[in-house]
């Protein structure tokens, strides 16, 4: 199926457009310019058509959780999020200029360099979760690097509570070779068990070139097939030469059938996989957990805003000083200039001033031919 080409870029104030980056099934990413500070800025952008309360509700929601976890060094970092000028909402974010969408099908990963992502991806996830926040769409093309060679955990754009509110409707969205059986039963949206499945199942395709359940051939690994074997859970072995058993069976553990008997939480799952890199001889990754005060920060993010939140606009009613002025100018003498409500009559500038600036005690003095004009600015 042909993919369709990139919506019109959005017309944004202290940036420039560089080029598309990709097209997805709801929104388009650009690269642009951010013009102070001067940096590369990727710009995630809804398409215009189909943005709706659901769409808008998802993109608050990734708005608010991306700004919530983004100081962890493995989360990509938001910078700013707001409404378009044609009335599109978007996010800017941190560039990276790649991700790992193909690299295991292209080429063998390293043993070590899986196991330090693995490490880092697990504390990135161990933060969102202590902060009560699930991500639900871990899968190699979520993983991107940043210009330092660092892989950082994007799009969370179906985040959701770990704790659902009595009531809430629930949405199911999966990536099927990486979801966890109880989410392709549609019996579970989200939850740890199901996030610590994707993390191993993700961390399975880099080392295998493939993801869990695919078999060699053509016409082996429909939607239908790879759901009927990910129910099955029966695990395979990697089958590289250089992937200790041990590894096999950490992550036959996370991709265990039964929730209760994966890891219980990322972090474990993480603490394995250091387990592992002493076993190899290779320095441990540090885990990066955020302190305890930090989760319970802060209001909860809304998963039900659907508002549209673009520009702030003042709310504060004041009194408008038009008729005073007018009545001023209207009563004053031929020698005086412009008068403000309450000041004393002002001298005429020369006829030839065209601007002088007076920031002296506060006041800012703006004089063109015979017309002056004083605005008070509140100095000392």
């Amino acid at each position: 199926m042909a993919h369709r080409l990139p919506s019109t870029p959005p017309a944004l104030s202290g940036f420039t457009y560089v080029r598309p980056l990709g097209a997805g099934g709801f929104a388009d990413v650009f690269l642009f310019e951010q013009n102070l500070p001067r940096r590369p800025v990727a710009v995630k952008v809804l398409l215009e058509d189909i943005v709706d309360e659901n769409l808008l509700r998802m993109f608050n929601a990734e708005a608010d959780v991306m700004a919530r976890l983004s100081a962890h060094p493995s989360i990509l970092t938001i910078h700013e999020a707001s409404i378009s000028a044609d009335g599109r909402p978007y996010l800017v974010m941190e560039y990276c200029p790649t991700s790992l969408t193909a690299r295991y099908r292209r080429e063998v990963i390293p043993v070590t360099e899986v196991l330090q992502l693995g490490v880092k991806i697990g504390s990135a996830l161990e933060t969102a979760h202590r902060a009560g926040l699930l991500h639900r769409d871990i899968k190699p093309s979520n993983i991107l690097v940043t210009t330092f060679g660092s892989p950082v955990l994007s799009d969370f754009g179906i985040a959701a509570a770990v704790e659902s509110r009595p009531g809430t409707e629930e949405v199911f969205a999966m990536s099927v070779p990486w979801s966890a059986p109880e989410v392709v039963d549609e019996s579970v949206s989200g939850s740890i068990a199901a996030e610590v499945w994707s993390l191993g199942a993700t961390l399975y395709s880099l080392l295998a070139g493939r993801s869990p359940f695919e078999r060699p051939g053509r016409g082996q690994n429909s939607r239908d097939q790879l759901k009927a074997r990910i129910r099955r859970a029966a695990y395979t072995p990697v089958g590289r030469d250089d992937v200790p058993a041990e590894l096999d069976a950490v992550l036959a553990r996370a991709l265990s059938r039964d929730p209760a008997a994966r890891h219980p939480s990322a972090a474990a799952f993480a603490h394995d996989l250091q387990q592992i890199q002493h076993l190899l001889g290779v320095p441990h990754t540090a885990m990066e957990l955020a302190v305890d005060e930090w989760a319970t920060a802060g209001a909860a993010v809304d998963f039900d805003d659907d508002r549209a939140r673009g520009t702030v606009r003042p709310t504060v009613s004041y009194e408008s000083r038009r008729p005073a002025r007018a009545r001023a100018i209207a009563e004053r003498r031929p020698d005086e200039g412009t008068i403000l409500a309450g000041s004393a009559p002002q001298r005429r500038m020369p006829p030839g001033a065209k601007l002088a600036l007076y920031l002296g005690g506060g006041a800012l003095l703006v004089a063109g031919g015979a017309l002056t004009t004083l605005l008070f600015l509140g100095g000392n």
